[in-house]
């Protein structure tokens, strides 16, 4: 269960990276674009649908499905955090895309009626959710349809983290991980967030792994200028070392990623989970 104190902490931390998640969101945008048509796959969005998005961020993946529901169909892109939402007004305006709205609100506290989207998805947002998001989901859900999430699998199959965690891991002390608590890889473990679906009232659960190349044109130098940007937790952890430990951890990182980066642009491979469901009719 996620306590309503770490539900504050998580969206301070998230008001405390906007301004990185908005200035980064072209590199995010290609880095994780792959993810987006194999959750519009899993999920069977189609032309014509409704579809909500929770936790859209500066605007992906819901931007991409008001190109694919287009043009009868329409998207509700939400995000808790203001800033993030104005980003992603932005860049609906600079793509021309007009059947997307956009309200600021918590997945745990949708403003919608009962049965108003033909499909609700999260894309590397529910990691983060109180558990009461995923029933308010289905809520919003019109009966027959269906719910998607992408989530990470697991940190040591995933270089994009563990490198970064574990060169920070040998300038401090390691906290323990409560796999229960809010954190990138809270849905690792195999058959865990379907669980969650089904306790929320979802059926037909279904889940599968989805392996790809987080890859951008960017250098190590810029990798880690993002890492730190988007990133409370590390940004935390660095904040409590002296500044000759945190240029020597940048330092590390930067080399230890190089093998990540052929002709000096990023190329991660990377593993996740795609998880659905549908609600009763």
């Amino acid at each position: 269960m996620t306590s309503q104190s770490q539900s504050s902490d998580i969206l301070r931390e998230w008001r405390e990276s906007a301004h990185a998640w908005t200035k980064h969101r072209a590199t995010l945008r290609t880095m994780l674009g792959p993810l987006t048509p194999p959750l519009i796959e899993d999920t069977r969005i189609e032309m014509g649908h409704s579809v909500l998005d929770v936790a859209g961020g500066t605007g992906e993946p819901a931007l991409t499905i008001a190109e694919t529901v287009a043009p009868s169909g329409s998207v509700t892109c939400t995000d808790a955090i203001g800033e993030m939402v104005a980003a992603a007004e932005s860049e609906a305006r600079t793509r021309g895309l007009t059947n997307v709205t956009f309200r600021q609100c918590t997945a745990e506290s949708l403003p919608f009626a009962d049965n108003s989207f033909d499909r609700a998805v999260s894309r590397l947002g529910a990691m983060f959710f109180p558990d009461e998001a995923f029933g308010e989901m289905l809520r919003v859900t019109k009966s027959g349809g269906r719910v998607g999430f992408v989530v990470w699998d697991k940190s040591e199959l995933n270089p994009y983290s563990y490198v970064v965690t574990d060169i920070v891991a040998q300038y401090g002390e390691v906290t323990p991980v409560d796999p229960n608590a809010p954190g990138a890889f809270r849905f690792a473990e195999p058959g865990k967030l379907a669980a969650l679906l089904t306790e929320a009232g979802a059926i037909d659960p279904h889940e599968r792994i989805f392996k790809f190349a987080i890859a951008a044109p960017i250098s190590p130098v810029e990798f880690w200028d993002l890492r730190t940007g988007i990133s409370d937790v590390l940004r935390a952890k660095l904040a409590k070392l002296s500044e000759t430990d945190r240029l020597a951890i940048g330092e590390k990182v930067k080399d230890a990623v190089r093998e990540y980066f052929p002709n000096n642009e990023m190329k991660f491979p990377a593993q996740m989970r795609i998880v659905t469901a549908s609600k009763p009719v």
